[in-house]
Formats: C-alpha cells, sequence, structure tokens
C-alpha cells in the first residue's frame, strides 16, 4: 500500500500544474487541494516510523493543503510546489548538517559498506540537489508572483522535471569511475 500511495503522490506531483490550469475551468481550488491533501494524509499514515522526517513533512503539506482548500483561492495553489521544494531543500540541507547526507543513505540501501570515496561523492551530490531545490523553488515562487498561468504551468509541470532529468544525467554521466558501481548492483 504504501508504495501504491508514493506512486500516486508522485503522478499527482507531475499531474498536478496542469490540472490546477485546466480544473480552474471547471472546479474551485478547494476541489483540487482536497484529494492532494487526502494522498498526503495516507502518506503520513503508511510512512514506517522510523523514517526520518518522513510523517512530520507529510502532516506540514496536509496541513498546507487543508488550508488551501478552506482558502479556496487560486492564487494559494501557485504556492504547491514552492512548499514542496522549500521542504525537499531543508531534508537535503538538514541532512548534510546532521547527516549522513540523503544521496549517501540511498547509496548505502544497496551497498552499505560504502567506501570514504563513496561518501564524498553522495555527500557533494547531496549538495548540488540541495542547491537546485533552492533554485528551483525560487523560481516556483517567482511564476507563482508575476507569471500568468500558462508560463507558471508550463515551468512547473514540464521545465523543472527537464532540468531534473538533466541534472540526473549529468550527475551519471560526470560519476567518477570509482561510483559508477553505486547505481548498478
Amino acid at each position: 500500500m504504501r508504495h501504491g500511495v508514493a506512486a500516486a503522490l508522485l503522478i499527482a506531483g507531475v499531474a498536478y500544474p496542469f490540472a490546477v490550469y485546466f480544473g480552474l475551468e471547471y472546479l474551485n481550488a478547494a476541489w483540487l487541494a482536497l484529494p492532494l491533501a487526502l494522498l498526503w494524509l495516507a502518506r503520513a499514515i503508511w510512512t514506517p516510523a522510523c523514517q526520518p522526517g518522513g510523517r512530520v513533512l507529510a502532516a506540514i503539506v496536509v496541513v498546507f493543503c487543508a488550508a488551501m482548500a478552506w482558502a479556496n483561492s487560486a492564487a494559494w495553489l501557485r504556492a504547491y510546489p514552492v512548499l514542496i521544494n522549500t521542504l525537499l531543500f531543508i531534508v537535503f540541507a538538514g541532512s548534510l548538517r546532521h547527516g549522513p547526507p540523503v544521496i549517501e543513505r540511498l547509496a548505502r540501501m544497496r551497498h552499505p559498506e560504502l567506501p570514504p570515496q563513496g561518501v564524498r561523492y553522495t555527500r557533494r551530490v547531496t549538495q548540488v540537489w540541495t542547491g537546485f531545490f533552492l533554485v528551483n523553488g525560487t523560481i516556483a515562487s517567482l511564476m507563482g508572483l508575476w507569471a500568468p498561468w500558462n508560463w507558471w504551468t508550463a515551468y512547473n509541470g514540464c521545465i523543472s522535471y527537464i532540468i531534473m532529468g538533466l541534472l540526473m544525467a549529468g550527475e551519471w554521466l560526470l560519476r567518477p569511475p570509482s561510483a559508477k558501481g553505486l547505481a548498478r548492483r
């Protein structure tokens, strides 16, 4: 069930800008925010208690989505990508300060005995993603404040994911040979 909720949230996250853009023509903002709140509530329920910040972050998003629904304002809908980027920035930056870094944790799932160069490399990759979430959240915020709906939708529903994909591909291409095995076994 947990993986189904995670997949539904991923799909909802990608579809969200388009659902907002097209949905506002037929629905009020509350009807767009409530299903998202329910998905995040399900995530909070099925997130293991041992997952750092998992339930707290999900609860923050549930409260935010409930506030969006209560406000029933299209302007609030634009803030959702900003919130998600802010929370991811906090998680990644916090892991750099109070380790282990997020990417190291992910790497250790497959390689529990991560060599020192792998630890350094995963720390650097976590720093890059931290910067990405900061910049992406800032752009999402600026788009939310000043851009027309079609620009906001294009950036948050397409361009930011293309940049994310390029970042992933670039990391894989630039990954040092000593770290190439981290993703393959």
